[in-house]
């Protein structure tokens, strides 16, 4: 029934807007009766029968629990093998099997030698005595874990030797000098091997040089007016001009923005997209160039044997001298302390500084006229080759040879590598060698290659492992293993800056310029101290005081309490003590003088005393 009355109750809600207010009445009668049917049906239940479901609720419950809880720990230890089984395959291959199912013949790390590792030891294991903290021992078994940990990495690591610069070895009986380019190119990696290339230019040859300081960019300056600049890592061109006359030499500023070209009568200055900034006439004829990048100082040697010094940063000419040596077609500049070296036809050669009129030192290298000279560095060692046919090595600190090489062709060019190599350029033939300042005489070269025309410059690309050589043909970028400096100092030279921090260098560069006043041969000069001067300035301090102030110790007054030993205190007692000091040692000194000039007085007395003459001493005898 009274699912009857509820499907009639539905049946009459629906209909209920139809029928109107009689069918509205029957309804609500209707509902009325269901609800107090399903109210008797579901009558409220007694405490004891309310029990009995909670206590088998209750039941129920501990068992899904306990069934639940067995899952839940299943689960978990499933999820850590699964975790496990991850970390032993990020760190290595299961039980030494691949995917492919091989399995690894040398499973696990590999074993480090115990040589190795007593070389990176950090002393013996520290042992605790008994009866120590917990926690200290867990602190100095981390410290051990991790000291072992580093000794392995370090051993582990040493296979890169990298103390050591890695130059070119060869087979047991194998000469490196016979290894080509080509072969050297095919075996390194595609990077190090594009940095072999050849450039053919053989309309506007010989070629001179200069790669800028970061080592980055290239200039190459043509005998016959083409000068162009050149991002050779990307081979990239940056610029490309023909100045229609004779180029001498070309050199980059303090950055890749402007270059100088020494053209037929006057230098010239452009900029890095062959725009020309200036001509200065003042400087005429000139055949070399140098560049002081700490002094922003650009020197150049000239035909008539003027050696001038152009400010970069003002513009203005700092000293012009005349050497009296005639022609200069060689030079090079000591990088430790900015000095000048022309080599000159009588085989001499001088070292200058914009400071003074006359040389510094002249040194007679060879019985010929120089060839070409070059200076480390460090600026202790110097090699010059003449018309001698002698390669001599010199100790610029001593002013004395230390080796002299004979080469059959003498050598035409010379050019300093960052870690010691030599490059000598003997008509079309370039030669490389190691340890030119040790003991063992040269015998054999490193490395040799044979270029196209006859070479007119030669120059090592800084932090690379890459000798440039310009000659009557074109160019030619060669590898040399060993010859670059890999690490740098990222404030001064980065060749990875960015045009941010490009800019804020030159800013830096340009506070810190040194002035050409302290160009010396010996930088460290400035930061010695005079003893005589300091003598001079001591005795005329005891003259003008009357006492020597360095002579005595100090008062120290002692302490005393009750706020009389307070900082304002003190300072008054040593003062007034100071005072006290001076006093006497001044009276002393004013009666000193008062003894002395009155035994000047009588002297002077006595001298004029004696020399009076009276009347009667015509009769003495």
């Amino acid at each position: 029934k009274v699912e009857q009355e509820s499907s009639n109750k539905k049946l009459k809600f629906s209909d209920s807007d139809n029928l109107g207010d009689f069918g509205g009445l029957l309804w609500c009668k209707l509902f009325s009766k269901w609800l107090c049917l399903t109210c008797y049906s579901q009558a409220p239940k007694r405490y004891w029968e309310q029990k009995k479901e909670t206590s088998e609720k209750e039941d129920n419950d501990g068992e899904k629990s306990s069934e639940g809880a067995k899952q839940e720990n299943t689960a978990e230890a499933e999820a850590n093998e699964r975790r496990d089984g991850w970390r032993k395959k990020r760190k290595g291959n299961v039980d030494g099997k691949f995917i492919s199912g091989k399995t690894d013949p040398f499973p696990g790390e590999a074993t480090i030698p115990e040589e190795r590792l007593k070389k990176f030891q950090r002393g013996e294991k520290y042992r605790l005595p008994a009866g120590v903290l917990q926690k200290l021992q867990n602190t100095v078994n981390k410290s051990e874990e991790a000291s072992d940990f580093a000794q392995k990495q370090a051993a582990r690591c040493d296979l890169l030797l990298t103390e050591d610069a890695g130059f070119l070895e060869g087979d047991e009986g194998e000469d490196t000098c016979t290894i080509s380019q080509e072969d050297i190119a095919e075996a390194v990696d595609i990077t190090s091997g594009s940095k072999y290339f050849n450039l053919h230019l053989t309309q506007f040859g010989p070629y001179r040089l200069d790669y800028s300081r970061t080592g980055r960019h290239l200039l190459l300056g043509g005998r016959r007016g083409h000068v162009s600049c050149i991002d050779w890592q990307t081979k990239n061109l940056m610029c490309e001009i023909n100045v229609m006359e004779t180029v001498q030499d070309v050199k980059w500023l303090h950055s890749e923005a402007m270059f100088a070209v020494a053209q037929k009568k006057w230098l010239y200055i452009y900029d890095s997209k062959g725009v020309e900034l200036h001509c200065i006439k003042k400087f005429n004829d000139v055949l070399r160039m140098q560049f002081l990048p700490y002094h922003f100082l650009l020197a150049t040697a000239s035909a008539t044997g003027f050696l001038q010094y152009l400010d970069v940063s003002v513009g203005k000419e700092v000293a012009a001298i005349n050497t009296k040596l005639g022609r200069l077609d060689v030079m090079t500049q000591n990088p430790y302390n900015a000095v000048i070296h022309l080599g000159h036809p009588t085989g001499t050669v001088s070292l200058w500084s914009p400071n003074q009129k006359e040389p510094l030192v002249k040194m007679l290298c060879h019985r010929g006229g120089v060839r070409s000279l070059t200076v480390d560095k460090t600026g202790t060692y110097m090699v010059t080759s003449g018309l001698d046919r002698k390669l001599k090595v010199y100790d610029i600190r001593a002013f004395k040879p230390l080796h002299s090489y004979f080469l059959p062709a003498g050598a035409s060019c010379l050019s300093l590598s960052q870690r010691g190599l030599l490059s000598a350029a003997t008509g079309d033939v370039v030669q490389v060698y190691r340890d030119v300042w040790g003991g063992s005489p040269l015998t054999k070269p490193y490395m040799a290659h044979r270029v196209r025309g006859t070479v007119w410059g030669v120059g090592y690309c800084p932090f690379e492992d890459v000798l440039g050589v310009g000659h009557a043909e074109g160019f030619t970028s060669m590898i040399v293993p060993g010859a670059g400096e890999p690490n740098f100092d990222a404030l001064d030279i980065n060749p990875y800056r960015s045009t941010k921090q490009k800019q804020e260098w030159e800013v830096k560069a340009l506070l810190e310029k040194v002035q050409p006043e302290l160009i010396s041969l010996d930088p460290g000069l400035l930061g010695k101290v005079d003893q005589v001067t300091f003598k001079q300035k001591h005795k005329e301090r005891m003259e003008a005081l009357g006492y020597d102030p360095l002579a005595e110790e100090r008062f120290k007054p002692r302490m005393k309490k009750r706020g009389r030993s307070s900082a304002g205190a003190v300072e008054k007692r040593k003062k007034k003590v100071a005072h006290e000091d001076q006093r006497d040692v001044i009276r002393k000194t004013v009666e000193e003088k008062m003894v002395k000039e009155k035994e000047q007085k009588k002297s002077s007395k006595e001298q004029l005393n004696k020399g009076k003459k009276t009347a009667l001493d015509r009769f003495r005898k």
